[in-house]
């Protein structure tokens, strides 16, 4: 994985405080993390497949919140405040069917209370599956 240096003490805390979850039911894989861009990777596989065959759209929005989500929490501080998504959307572009789905989230706006990412998803050929915008609230600890 390549990690922004002065991100490496925050992604530990992350890994060590976060119980397991939709990462690895998902098989969910951080590539880069860097302050304003995250980037992953999930596995085409019968765990993420809809009825039909393809790649549910669930879990490309799974991933898509995922890397934002990451993406603030860590540019916060733990001990102050959490990061939670509260709104989603996604435009399935093209189906999936096999091999892996790759996930690019870029910040788009910084603010005190509210992250707001662009988060692209494309296959192992290139060519872009889904395309999301999430926003996170940045909360206080209670």
């Amino acid at each position: 994985m390549n990690i922004d240096p002065e991100l490496a003490n925050r992604w530990e805390h992350l890994r060590k405080t976060g119980a397991p979850g939709m990462m690895e039911t998902l098989s969910i894989t951080i590539t880069d993390l860097y302050q304003g861009s995250v980037q992953a990777s999930m596995p085409v596989n019968d765990a993420v497949r809809q009825p039909f065959g393809l790649l549910h759209g669930g879990a490309s929005v799974a991933l898509a919140e995922t890397v934002a989500s990451l993406g603030s929490a860590i540019l916060i501080d733990p001990q102050k405040k959490h990061a939670t998504g509260i709104e989603i959307n996604a435009n399935h572009l093209r189906p999936v069917r096999e091999g892996t789905v790759h996930a690019r989230a870029t910040m788009v706006h910084q603010g005190r209370q509210i992250h707001v990412w662009d988060i692209r998803l494309t296959d192992d050929n290139g060519r872009q599956t889904c395309l999301s915008r999430c926003t996170v609230a940045i909360l206080p600890v209670k």
